[in-house]
């Protein structure tokens, strides 16, 4: 009987593993260009194009209060070109969309690692300012390093980082004192800007964490006593801190030390709604911080009321866009992440217009993404950058397994096969 030969076998199949050899099979590495495809499918492009406008009003912006600023600060010893500034400004503007770039191009698990790090690091430079920090204007809020930094700048987007975090602990362990450890973490960040002195930021970071705590959960409770530690602390910064008292003494009742918001206000109005013309100002040329803090009141004299409304509905549109956009999105720390970072961006436009059209008390801010600015401008871009990395979405997670879109499914008729 003629022996028969045996069939031999093939291997069961392995992930990862060849059916030859039995080794690993080597990974298949993305290409730099397959990465930028996945990041432009991913990435919200309707929010970076809001952004991007912003940026290229600014630029316009500090092109036409730039002379103002310039012939406002020479003297004797100092002489700055009319577009000295702008000149700066655009430097900085090309440094902001690098870093701007570089975070959007973090998965969300690297933006959130990289803000924790940044936020410690922070949180270190806040503790070094009032010791070595350089004193401008009466206020120690910068740190020469080569170039002058605001640490209290890059520990905005940290900050709302950060928090997140913390507050998305509760998922993982009920029983933690998440609130009391974000409690702390909002004292000890508003303490060290107080040593600055920096009421303003000190505001904005108070009011950020508030939102985030708020929409985590807060109960009712926890809300009234917040409320009432909120009153307090303006109580007391308005008693034991100078500069806030005649602030809000200047804005409630007229004053002449600090009638520079007043100044704000007519430099506003005096373009009407078309505007004088790029350059043709004049009422700027009187306006202190015209490149920075009252750049709105310039942008109102040059280019008019009705630009002024147009970037109005800009801030609107960039925040609507981000809590939609959260909205389909079911992990609490993206939800609360994002929140903060629009919070913050809105939160100080929304502070800066109001101080520009005599509403609100001067605090000193900048407009974001519009106003001069160096370190500010690289932090600005950099949590923008972190929020376009937060709210990235594969568009396919929309389908179903089979590839009907949901707009399909929901029409209620079946979808069609080719055979």
């Amino acid at each position: 009987m003629a022996a028969q030969t045996a069939t031999p076998t093939r291997p069961p199949y392995v992930p990862g593993v060849t059916r030859h050899t039995g080794a690993l099979a080597p990974r298949i590495r993305r290409s730099r260009r397959s990465e930028l495809a996945i990041w432009w499918r991913e990435i919200d492009r309707v929010l970076l194009f809001l952004v991007l406008v912003l940026m290229a009003v600014g630029t316009a912006a500090v092109a036409a209060a730039s002379p103002a600023s310039a012939r406002r600060m020479s003297n004797a010893h100092v002489h700055y070109e009319d577009m000295h500034f702008f000149a700066l400004h655009v430097r900085w503007q090309i440094l902001g969309l690098i870093t701007m770039f570089a975070a959007s191009l973090l998965p969300r698990e690297g933006a959130r690692r990289a803000g924790i790090l940044l936020g410690f690091a922070m949180l270190v430079a806040l503790l070094l300012v009032p010791v070595i920090g350089s004193n401008v204007n009466g206020a120690k809020r910068w740190l020469n390093l080569g170039i002058s930094l605001q640490p209290s700048e890059f520990m905005k987007p940290a900050f709302a980082i950060g928090l997140a975090w913390i507050l998305s602990w509760r998922l993982r362990d009920p029983t933690m004192p998440v609130m009391l450890i974000c409690a702390g973490l909002m004292g000890l960040v508003a303490m060290l800007l107080m040593l600055q002195p920096d009421f303003g930021s000190t505001v904005l970071f108070l009011g950020v964490g508030f939102v985030m705590i708020l929409l985590s959960g807060m109960p009712i409770r926890h809300v009234l006593i917040a409320g009432v530690a909120g009153l307090f602390g303006l109580g007391a910064a308005y008693l034991f801190y100078g500069n806030a008292r005649h602030r809000i003494d200047a804005f409630m009742g007229g004053g002449t030390a600090y009638d520079q918001v007043d100044l704000a206000r007519h430099t506003l109005t005096a373009g009407g709604w078309g505007g004088t013309g790029l350059w043709l100002g004049t009422h700027k040329l009187g306006l202190p911080e015209a490149h920075t803090d009252y750049i709105f009141s310039v942008i109102g004299e040059e280019f008019g009321l009705l630009v002024c409304g147009i970037i109005v509905l800009l801030y609107l549109a960039i925040v609507a866009r981000v809590l939609v956009r959260l909205s389909k999105e079911d992990d609490l720390f993206t939800v609360l992440a994002g929140t903060g970072l629009v919070a913050q961006l809105g939160g100080q436009a929304f502070i800066n217009i109001l101080v520009n059209l005599q509403l609100f008390p001067s605090k000193g801010m900048t407009l974001p993404l519009i106003s001069y600015g160096g370190s500010s401008t690289i932090a600005l871009c950099l949590g923008v950058g972190f929020l376009l990395a937060i709210t990235r979405r594969n568009p396919f997670l929309d389908r179903d397994p089979f590839g009907a879109p949901k707009a399909r499914r929901s029409s209620g008729k079946p979808p069609s096969h080719t055979p």
